[in-house]
């Protein structure tokens, strides 16, 4: 049975209901499916949630979250009794993890539209948006401009981006539609079924991350640094 991904539809949430499909110990693991969730599973460069699933007599705290075969795999360990199948649950997530990694998510969303807001025709790549030193990659080359002179121009630009009061919206379409609304669409999406894209204004991305009702609550961005190899240029970014 396939898990119903509320934060694709409402990013925001923190809780929700659900009830247990079933309940399992894997790879010396305990592990707990449920028919919903507004846990985030580790991928697309963001970390997974963590937090607790409760009744009233027992509860299972998330310590990692994962997603298999449709699923999402709550692993954690029980302060109590199992759950049992069909047993109704409430589920909440750790708040300030949740806000921190969707801030460092849009901070590197920001950062892909300074970019394209300055000209450069960077493809992005690979995101990275854990606490620890989140960056993004783009298919690039300097050229002639000193990477002091890159990084004052993109710190100055998502400055400005973030005073305009731009709202966070989604949109779920087929892949071959997304080129009206976003710049680079990655060649893995599955055609002809609806993937996500996240609106910042008329700048889209395709990504299933959470992210910021609006630009503003990522609070600060900047460049720690930029490095360039031949072919990709990697910029490191923090928030505050």
């Amino acid at each position: 049975m396939s898990t119903k991904l509320l934060y694709m539809e409402d990013m925001q949430a923190l809780t929700c209901d659900a009830y247990v499909t079933r309940s399992e110990r894997k790879d010396d693991k305990q592990v707990v499916y449920l028919d919903q969730t507004v846990f985030y599973p580790q991928g697309g460069g963001q970390p997974f949630d963590t937090g607790v699933i409760a009744t009233d007599y027992t509860k299972f705290v998330v310590e990692e979250v994962r997603y298999a075969d449709g699923e999402v795999l709550h692993i954690g360990h029980y302060e109590g009794q199992p759950f049992m199948q069909g047993e109704d649950v409430t589920c909440a997530i750790n708040e300030e993890r949740r806000r921190l990694n969707t801030r460092l998510h849009s901070g590197g969303h920001l950062l892909d539209m300074a970019v394209n807001e300055l000209g450069y025709s960077w493809i992005p790549g690979k995101g990275y948006h854990f606490p620890d030193g989140p960056y993004v990659e783009y298919q690039a080359d300097l050229g002639e401009e000193t990477h002091e002179a890159v990084t004052e121009k993109l710190n100055r630009q998502m400055a400005d981006i973030l005073t305009r009061g731009i709202q966070t919206e989604i949109r779920f379409m087929p892949k071959e539609e997304m080129s009206t609304y976003c710049r680079h669409v990655p060649e893995y999406l599955p055609a002809g079924k609806p993937s996500r894209i996240v609106l910042y204004g008329e700048f889209g991305v395709p990504c299933g991350g959470t992210h910021v009702a609006k630009l503003a609550d990522i609070g600060s961005v900047t460049i720690r640094k930029i490095k360039g190899q031949t072919g990709t240029i990697r910029v490191s970014y923090e928030i505050q």
